[in-house]
């Protein structure tokens, strides 16, 4: 007698063993995303007891999984107690990886991890080699559970005195928790909607501790391992953390600057000295990726707009929970460009030589998010009147998974939401490895084509 639903189990079974890891990553987050989207559909997550629509739902889980921050409700005012805790469940796993997580559980069941799970893990946190995966994955939990801890506390010093134990403390692990994973999700909607951290534009302890959980967040899991290494020998970095850092350093004052100057005429007039070099500061740090903001961005300047949305889209840094084509792949290819204007052979960095399919991959990457921003950008402004700039501003922000806003994200309609998401998506699985989920079982033609010649520049 045949045992009900075995042909089906058996299908699934060999549908999941014959995935390969990039489809694995991408189904996995889809599943996320829909189980997100049912529980926020649920009556009891609103605090009015009725259902929220599929679509906002949608677009909520989408955001929160992707550790974005573009919203459709006023966290605080629309989603209860329940439903605010799915959103930072959904946070918490789009920020580690649901694959990260699953190792880890396995090392504390003392389940067997195998070939096939080392390299799923290699592949979700952009690891360099396979080996070692398992204690970076303990590494990873360790030092989130560290990070986000003395984060909250820290917090606490302040949230506690102004909203009482219970709540202070609530509100010190959510802000802690959005803030390493690089979220934007905040609620502080009880002081006014959409305020994000406004009202904390000049608190020195506030700003440092989000601002340090957004970089320790958005440098990358690789370098965390290097870090705890080598400690301060700089000259032990692997190239790729020399690279992050100095990028990171570099873009973090170099922007914080530019804002500075940018704003000094606008939304920093009367400011003391200290409360303009603490705002420029967090709007630099915050616009790669986090989506906090402190300044009202609806209102700043067009160079500001321009200069926040060339930080989305470069993003945090590879292996990290944040988004963006990442300052590794920006760099490869100002890299590339140097060699070129040099001509000299290969593309060289502290005395080294990047591997040749490395262009490759920064050129796809950047090219691929590009022309996705692109296309969604025209495809809102010809079915919806608003600014270009804003318009831009909201696609780069969601294919960088920044969650900055200039107001526009509840005004799209519902093609346009279903579109901004789907950026979203990508900006979090990765744009290149959602296009090479759908080739990578395609086999490679022997023969190839004559050579042509064409002429460049």
């Amino acid at each position: 007698m045949p045992v009900p639903g075995k042909k089906l189990f058996k299908k699934l079974y060999y549908a999941r063993s014959h995935l390969t890891q990039t489809q694995f990553i991408a189904y996995g987050f889809m599943g996320i995303i829909l189980a997100g989207t049912l529980l926020l559909m649920l009556p009891a997550s609103s605090r009015t007891g009725e259902a929220s629509s599929f679509l906002n739902c949608l677009f909520t889980a989408t955001s929160a999984s992707c550790v974005t921050g573009l919203v459709v409700y006023d966290t605080w005012s629309h989603w209860s107690l329940f439903g605010q805790l799915v959103i930072l469940t959904l946070i918490q796993i789009g920020g580690l990886g649901f694959v990260t997580i699953g190792v880890f559980l396995s090392i504390v069941l003392r389940r067997r991890i195998g070939l096939k799970e080392r390299g799923l893990m290699q592949e979700s946190v952009n690891t360099l080699q396979i080996g070692g995966v398992v204690r970076l994955a303990k590494k990873i939990v360790a030092g989130t559970a560290l990070f986000e801890g003395v984060g909250a506390l820290l917090l606490a010093i302040r949230f506690v005195p102004e909203y009482g134990p219970g709540r202070g403390i609530y509100y010190s692990i959510f802000h802690s928790i959005s803030a390493f994973c690089n979220a934007g999700f905040d609620l502080m909607g009880c002081q006014a909607p959409y305020n994000s951290l406004v009202g904390y534009y000049n608190d020195w302890l506030v700003n440092l501790v989000v601002m340090s959980l957004i970089i320790i967040g958005g440098i990358g899991f690789i370098v965390w391992d290097d870090l705890s290494r080598h400690r301060l020998h700089f000259r032990r970095y692997m190239l790729h953390t020399k690279i992050v850092l100095l990028t990171t350093l570099v873009l973090t004052f170099g922007s914080a600057w530019l804002f500075y100057r940018f704003e000094s005429g606008n939304l920093l007039v009367g400011m003391d000295v200290s409360g303009k070099i603490l705002t420029s500061l967090f709007s630099s740090v915050t616009a790669r990726t986090a989506g906090f903001n402190t300044l009202d961005t609806g209102t700043l300047t067009d160079a500001s707009k321009m200069l926040t949305v060339i930080l989305m889209f470069i993003g945090g840094s590879p292996g990290s929970t944040a988004g963006g084509v990442k300052t590794t792949t920006i760099i490869v290819m100002y890299l590339h460009l140097w060699s070129a204007i040099q001509r000299t052979y290969g593309v060289n960095a502290f005395g080294r030589r990047l591997e040749e399919d490395v262009l490759k991959r920064a050129s796809a990457i950047f090219m691929v998010n590009l022309t996705l921003a692109l296309t969604v950008s025209l495809f809102i402004m010809a079915t919806q009147r608003y600014p270009v700039m804003d318009v831009l501003f909201e696609t780069f922000s969601a294919i960088g998974t920044a969650g900055m806003t200039t107001g526009i994200t509840r005004g799209l309609n519902g093609a346009s939401r279903l579109a901004v998401a789907f950026l979203m998506y990508c900006g979090r699985v990765g744009s290149l490895s959602f296009a090479l989920s759908f080739t990578q079982h395609k086999k490679v033609a022997r023969v190839q084509q004559p050579v042509g010649r064409i002429t460049i520049g």
